[in-house]
């Protein structure tokens, strides 16, 4: 059958059925406790993305900052900032994004959960220009240098050294959505005093020094002992069994009736004990497309 109508101009393909709700099942059954279902909907079907398109990718690409949320595999979070010149958040297409890891306290909490558990979330905030935010969630992996440079030829060396790479981090975005600004403080810029930012040093009072007191209080909290270090691959291979206990633990609970959002039909949902135990206006219940880490 020709696509072309009456008047020889081509008939554009109806948009796809968007059937599945984005977010996590907690966040549907609290909107139906507040009542709020009809209005994160709206928000999902106009706001929600699952890729960057050209404004959020040109948002991206002069932010100077953005928070990282990651979670270990027991689901215990961490939120930081990460910070560099503008551009330091790399839109390499509309699907990804990479950033640099700079020279910091050696703690490694991010990279650590990313290790653990590659869902990430990112905020960018920009409080200068159009006091508004972006939330970005997907799954993330850690990149070695070389191999990033490999890959992207094009990629500058940083001339600070203090802002070299260690290794990049490269996330797959799976949603991109607003942050409204009507909550978001306008700030300026101050003139820049002295040398600036101190990047990448060890130098302590530069570093911030012992602001919030907890190094004069160390004493009083008595010695800290770390246990010996496991090797890198004992770590590895009792984290795999945990995560395979997990896994377990969820299979074994499949089959057990819980509540899994209402978006869209299953030809054989699960049912309550008890259809009086249903809220009114939620239909059967289905399992949901993934649980995100905010």
């Amino acid at each position: 059958m020709s696509t072309f109508g009456q008047t020889g101009r081509h008939r554009q393909a109806a948009p796809p059925l968007r059937t599945t709700r984005p977010g996590s099942d907690g966040e549907h059954l609290v909107q139906q406790r507040m009542g709020t279902t009809e209005r994160a909907d709206k928000f999902y079907a106009e706001q929600v993305l699952d890729r960057l398109n050209t404004r959020m990718r040109e948002f991206a690409a002069r932010q100077e900052m953005f928070f990282l949320a990651t979670a270990d595999r027991h689901g215990e979070c961490d939120n930081t900032f990460r910070a560099g010149p503008p551009g330091f958040l790399h839109v390499l297409d509309d699907r990804t994004l990479a950033y640099p890891e700079y020279r910091g306290n050696g703690v490694q909490a991010s990279l650590g959960n990313i290790e653990e558990n590659p869902h990430v979330g990112l905020l960018m905030m920009d409080f200068l220009q159009d006091r508004i935010g972006l939330h970005v969630n997907g799954s993330a992996r850690i990149v070695a240098d070389d191999a990033m440079r490999r890959a992207h030829p094009g990629l500058a060396v940083d001339p600070v050294p203090g802002r070299r790479s260690q290794v990049w981090v490269e996330v797959l975005v799976e949603e991109a959505y607003i942050h409204c600004a009507k909550h978001i403080p306008h700030l300026q810029k101050t003139p820049r005093n002295g040398s600036g930012r101190s990047w990448g040093t060890d130098d302590f009072r530069r570093k911030g020094g012992d602001f919030f007191g907890a190094a004069a209080e160390a004493p009083e909290r008595g010695t800290f002992l770390p246990p010996p270090r496991a090797d890198a691959a004992t770590w590895r291979a009792e984290a795999e069994k945990a995560l395979e206990r997990a896994e377990k633990r969820s299979a074994d609970k499949a089959d057990e009736a819980a509540f899994r959002g209402w978006f869209e039909t299953n030809t054989s949902p699960q049912r309550h004990s008890s259809e009086s135990d249903r809220p009114a206006s939620a239909p059967a219940e289905v399992p949901s497309r993934r649980v995100r880490v905010r």
